[in-house]
């Protein structure tokens, strides 16, 4: 019998539980997948101490993997037995040997693309798609800020963004962390432990601020970010490692320049098929040209999982985690 990674109560990682599943067969429009590789992300933090409500209890974390389809349900015409795919998306359920898993939801990975590779990009290097490419279209010249920069999601903007002719100025904690941002392609990383990056932004733009601010830390950084853009700039928040931003006041966008503010999330643009599938063709036709590459940093038994999410929320990870099923 398979197994996953169960939680029964909100809380600190030790609330997962390793356990049997018990799935039956896929139904109309679903497939049976076996795991091969799955993505660990922050919103499955989020997940598990109940930032984001589950659906019920108990549930399976995660919303990112690879694998292979070993089953086909009834109205599945698009894929079969045997193909290799991945998918970043709801349902929850990816800390698992296997899975059902609704078949629109899926895409098929291209034979240069790993399934370890595939598990680690397609819920970050998608969300950089939509960043980059939808909620603020970046081009050439444009100079960007993007928090986290050495994190899974910042490394492959750093990358992207670099590709689009951007300079990238990141945020980092430490100066290993800039090394590594800097490698992929990060033009300033600023070490927000001892730097205040407000001023070291208006220093590299010769105080003009930028057009765009990319922020998923949330309450340590909101009010600072916006004080960093040019005015009638965009502010993505599109996360909240450090805590939600509470009683914030729209009428500072009129005070800071006529501000424009953002609170994306990667299911909305990929809710139809079409776009779901046009974004994941985008990130894999950057990665196999290698203008993007897919840094996994730390890898851990889908077992260990609580071992993983102790040190994702102890910041102690660079780029990528993939768990190995």
């Amino acid at each position: 019998m398979p197994k996953a990674m169960k939680v029964y109560e909100v809380g600190a990682p030790s609330v997962m539980q390793w356990e049997d599943v018990d799935l039956g067969k896929p139904g109309e429009g679903e497939v049976l997948l076996r795991h091969t590789a799955v993505g660990l992300n922050f919103i499955d933090v989020y997940f598990r101490t109940g930032v984001y409500p589950a659906a019920g209890f108990p549930f399976v974390p995660g919303l990112e993997g690879a694998g292979v389809v070993d089953e086909v349900g009834t109205g599945v015409s698009d894929l079969s037995v045997g193909d290799r795919v991945a998918y970043a998306s709801p349902p929850l359920g990816a800390y698992a040997e296997q899975r059902l898993m609704p078949a629109d939801r899926l895409v098929k990975i291209p034979a240069e693309i790993t399934d370890t590779t595939a598990a680690a990009m397609m819920l970050k290097g998608m969300t950089v798609q939509y960043l980059l490419r939808q909620v603020y279209d970046v081009k050439s010249g444009d100079t960007i800020l993007f928090h986290a920069a050495a994190g899974g999601v910042g490394l492959i903007a750093c990358q992207w963004a670099k590709h689009l002719g951007a300079t990238v100025i990141g945020t980092v904690s430490t100066d290993e962390k800039a090394d590594l941002a800097r490698k992929h392609g990060c033009d300033y990383p600023v070490i927000y432990t001892r730097e205040n990056f407000v001023e070291r932004v208006k220093e590299i733009t010769d105080g003009k601020g930028v057009p765009v601010v990319y922020d998923s830390v949330g309450r340590t950084t909101f009010d600072d970010s916006l004080d960093c853009l040019q005015p009638k700039g965009l502010m993505a928040s599109f996360g909240q490692s450090s805590g939600a931003v509470e009683n914030f006041n729209p009428g500072v966008l009129s005070l800071k320049g006529s501000l424009f503010l953002t609170r994306p999330t990667l299911m909305t643009y990929t809710a139809r098929r079409e776009d779901l599938v046009a974004m994941a063709d985008e990130l894999c036709s950057v990665v196999t040209s290698g203008a993007v590459t897919i840094p996994i940093n730390q890898r851990f038994r889908l077992a260990d999982a609580i071992q993983a999410h102790t040190d994702l929320e102890a910041r102690k990870t660079q780029g990528a985690t993939v768990f190995e099923v």
